[in-house]
């Protein structure tokens, strides 16, 4: 076998890499908004809290998972090609928290008041909208 047969060809690697470039920019702006939000929870629990009537522990407990989660989700945003479990794990995720959203809102939980309920049911909506990008991105760097 020879050298070029075993590893991959720069076009190989350049088009995987430009094919990434979506699921990259998705995942970017994932991070970015995830931990901007983590760091608003964090900084500014009191005036958020009083906004959104919720606890201000809850939205710093919130804020400090957030903003790891974000850095995390930015480390793989920074791979030329984000590999496949990790970017499957950060979908999962965002869905799961869709619906934990979803559900939140729907049965009262942490009674937020309507400004609260609101804000809870357009963040899902985001984090699903990201969820959904980025399983075309995955797909489109299968393909």
């Amino acid at each position: 076998m020879t050298t070029s047969q075993t590893s991959a060809r720069p076009a190989d690697t350049a088009g995987r890499v430009a094919a990434a470039r979506p699921l990259r920019m998705f995942l970017a702006l994932d991070a970015a908004v995830t931990a901007g939000n983590g760091l608003i929870y964090l900084l500014a629990a009191g005036p958020v809290g009083d906004l959104l009537d919720l606890d201000t522990g809850l939205l710093r407990g919130i804020g400090a998972f957030l903003t790891v989660y974000g850095i995390l989700v930015a480390v793989l945003a920074t791979r030329p090609v984000p590999a496949a479990g990790p970017t499957k794990v950060v979908i999962e995720a965002n869905l799961l928290w869709a619906v934990a959203s979803v559900a939140t809102a729907v049965f009262g939980w942490f009674d937020p008041n309507t400004v609260g309920t609101v804000w809870i049911l357009m963040q899902a909506a985001v984090v699903g909208g990201f969820a959904v990008l980025q399983i075309n991105g995955l797909r489109r760097l299968s393909n």
